[in-house]
């Protein structure tokens, strides 16, 4: 059928290869940035993950390339002007994660509820601090998620099922559509003074980076916990760290983070902090709908068939 080259840089699973299988396959999994650059020049494709950074200098580099695509759906580490500019189409697959980062959303909303963590570390310590773990119950709280796309519409329906109250700003949807999808439309300031719960599902751009700030925080209620596992730069990690410090948020659970691994930062290290590694899309199914995903897309654009996910 063709004879494309496609570069895999950050590993694909044997069943999304399968699709490939009419093209020149090479994978480089784990391969750096530097092997990148130097071998990148004869191939059509590059599909990478979240680790490799598709650059301007490695754009200029692949003078053969067609496209780029994204197993996963954030596309923060391609420099998408750069490759607009060269007429690199992206492509990312941005359903393939929606469930687990809704169910992993909501497992740091229970965790947080309950002090999960901290009770599994003291037990392993031989403490037994049964009355100091008197959490909250999610029943008849107010969530508020700030972005209903796909994934806050999935937290909103798991939180209906613990009878919470679902409010939500999205300036992308009209409040008919929001409310068709489960959820009270409120304008941002709103939500925050009505949320017990705030969970993020944004993208990060230059209109969301450190979105949630001094200002935001001093908009919610006395005791409020907040969820993220969306993109690290959304929250004003400092402004976070001393809304913690001084009480007036409850409590945090972060699964990304401004600067990716943050090290054993003092919002890290907070005792009413949760962190996880960003693991939102690390589970066995959503990994292998990311390679399938991903692979079919990138297929369609080196055949120039209508996209279904091109980002630019």
């Amino acid at each position: 059928m063709s004879n494309y080259n496609i570069l895999i840089a950050d590993g694909l699973d044997a069943s999304a290869q399968a699709v490939l299988h009419s093209c020149n396959v090479t994978d480089r999994s784990g391969i750096s940035a530097e092997e990148l650059t130097a071998s990148i020049t004869n191939f059509d494709a590059l599909i990478v993950r979240g680790r490799t950074k598709v650059t301007a200098a490695l754009l200029d580099a692949a003078s053969n390339l067609k496209v780029v695509g994204r197993a996963g759906v954030g596309v923060d580490n391609i420099d998408l002007a750069a490759a607009k500019a060269r007429g690199v189409t992206v492509v990312n697959a941005p359903i393939s994660t929606t469930l687990a980062v809704a169910e992993l959303t909501f497992g740091l909303l229970l965790a947080l509820a309950r002090e999960l963590p901290r009770a599994d570390s003291a037990m392993k310590q031989g403490q037994w601090i049964k009355k100091e773990l008197e959490g909250v119950e999610l029943n008849g709280k107010t969530l508020g998620l700030v972005g209903f796309g796909r994934i806050g519409m999935e937290v909103g329906r798991r939180a209906a099922a613990f009878n919470m109250n679902v409010v939500a700003y999205d300036p992308f949807l009209e409040e008919a559509e929001i409310v068709r999808r489960g959820a009270e439309p409120l304008a941002l300031d709103e939500l925050y003074g009505a949320s017990d719960f705030i969970s993020l599902h944004l993208p990060l751009s230059v209109d969301t980076r450190d979105l949630v700030g001094a200002q935001a925080f001093s908009q919610m209620k006395d005791g409020a916990r907040i969820v993220c596992a969306a993109r690290g730069g959304i929250i004003d990690e400092a402004a976070l760290l001393a809304a913690l410090e001084s009480g007036k948020i409850a409590g945090a659970a972060l699964d990304v983070f401004s600067v990716e691994p943050p090290g054993a930062t003092g919002l890290v290290k907070h005792p009413r902090v949760i962190a996880a590694p960003h693991i939102g899309a690390q589970t066995v199914e959503a990994q292998s709908r990311a390679a399938e995903d991903i692979a079919e897309e990138v297929l369609r654009a080196l055949q120039g068939e209508n996209l279904r996910w091109k980002v630019a």
